[in-house]
């Protein structure tokens, strides 16, 4: 059974300000399903292919109880960035930088604002999402480590695996990749090119736990385990996917459930003194109601479903061929 959930977010994060996606229930509980409403069908069947693992149980065992996550702070005003940071009670804070319509000014005021709020012994990540020219990140990321008291790395700062490695070579803050991989036709360049110190890995985008445990292995760098902005169904993969790594270094980007106004299920995933629980939590009927999407919504993704249905369809018949 599915169930297509709609959620306000506190602040507009990702330009968007309410949050849509399915949940699919199965043998084993529930999964989430919520592509980017922009992606195609293509490039939101690995997202389906999450949900469908965690519906159906198959994950593998923890190596450990809690994952330690970051407070995740929008392309907000500086007030809003330190009371999301102070209310976050977390020790590591990602900020995102380089938003269309913003200036590095803007960039700036917000990294003091979250330094003062977690105070000089937190961490401080920044995430361009591909925004900056090489150029421009070069100087940007220098600017912005001075504001932020030390970086502990910069997430996607260009669009182009080859832009990574040059702004990686210009500067002496650490470089994380994700659209270079999770979006990538070779998610490996990014080690071929020596193009980041840090992989950082989507369960939905990459079609599971399992899937991104065998990028973790071959990729061989630091992963972080970052968020999707899912409710606490989606959540629950990524602190799957986190609790069974070998090593964590880093605290994980799975905070966002801050960033909603309400939630499906009894337990919302919420950092206590900065640690997130491995569990699964527990799906409420009445919330499955209470944040039901409108009927021209669900029709939306039942249509989505259809066109994925298709594309498998059609890939099953070039194998056969």
């Amino acid at each position: 059974m599915n169930h297509v959930y709609s959620i306000p977010l506190r602040t507009r994060f990702r330009g968007i300000s309410v949050r849509e996606g399915v949940l699919i229930e199965g043998e084993a509980g529930f999964g989430e399903w919520s592509p980017f409403l922009e992606y195609d069908p293509a490039e939101a069947e690995p997202w389906l292919r999450c949900a469908e693992e965690a519906a159906a149980g198959d994950w593998p065992a923890p190596v450990r109880d809690v994952v330690p996550v970051n407070v995740t702070v929008p392309a907000t005003n500086a007030e809003r960035a330190h009371e999301i940071v102070t209310r976050g009670g977390c020790a590591t804070a990602k900020v995102k930088v380089a938003e269309r319509g913003q200036t590095l000014g803007d960039d700036l005021a917000r990294l003091e604002a979250v330094r003062d709020a977690i105070g000089s012994t937190g961490l401080i990540r920044v995430d361009a999402n591909g925004g900056w020219e090489v150029d421009e990140a070069i100087s940007a990321i220098r600017a912005l480590d001075r504001a932020a008291g030390g970086l502990e790395y910069v997430e996607q700062p260009c669009a182009a695996v080859e832009d990574l490695a040059a702004v990686r070579r210009a500067v002496e803050v650490p470089i994380a990749a994700d659209e270079s991989i999770r979006r990538a036709a070779d998610p490996y360049r990014v080690r071929d090119l020596e193009a980041a110190d840090i992989a950082v890995l989507k369960v939905q985008p990459l079609g599971g736990v399992r899937a991104c445990l065998r990028i973790a292995e071959d990729i061989g760098l630091p992963v972080v385990v970052s968020s999707a902005l899912e409710t606490s169904v989606g959540i629950a993969a990524g602190v799957a996917l986190a609790a069974a790594l070998p090593e964590l270094p880093h605290a994980c980007g799975l905070a966002t459930v801050q960033l909603f106004t309400d939630d499906v299920v009894a337990r919302p995933l919420l950092p206590v003194d900065g640690m997130l629980p491995v569990q699964r939590p527990v799906v409420l009927d009445e919330a499955l109601t209470r944040l039901a999407a409108a009927p021209e919504r669900v029709a939306h993704w039942a249509g989505r479903r259809a066109d994925i249905d298709a594309l498998r369809r059609s890939v099953r018949q070039d194998r056969q061929a």
